[in-house]
């Protein structure tokens, strides 16, 4: 499928706006002023990536053999995943563990962003 990338940004743009307004309106109230920071960082990086996965649809299309810009996507789907929901999960059960593993998903990013860097360049040579 060309348009992968394309249909999980539209996908997780929807969910990252959702769970911010979820955030503002129904949670303001219930957590700790920490905690509901700590939620809102989710989204905020969130949908951050959601407009990363966005533009690697859009390059996908354009460099449809080039493997390493979809794999820089599935690395921003996992730092989504993997950083942004056990903030989430984090934040709505007070699980502290949870935080262990938030870095993770903030690698998964820094590994999609320096990928797909490393192959424009290397598609600029």
């Amino acid at each position: 499928m060309n348009n992968l990338f394309l249909v999980l940004a539209g996908v997780n743009g929807f969910i990252s706006v959702s769970l911010g307004a979820f955030a503002a309106h129904g949670l303001k109230n219930s957590l700790t002023p920490e905690l509901l920071a700590t939620f809102q960082t989710g989204v905020q990086y969130h949908m951050y990536h959601t407009l990363a996965l966005f533009g690697v649809g859009l390059l996908a299309l354009y460099y449809p053999t080039q493997s390493t810009v979809r794999v820089s996507g599935y690395l921003f789907l996992a730092g989504i995943v993997i950083f942004s929901g056990s903030l989430y999960v984090l934040s709505l059960t007070g699980i502290r563990w949870l935080g262990a593993i938030t870095p993770i998903g903030g690698v998964a990013f820094l590994a999609g962003w320096a990928l797909l860097a490393w192959t424009m360049l290397r598609l600029q040579a």
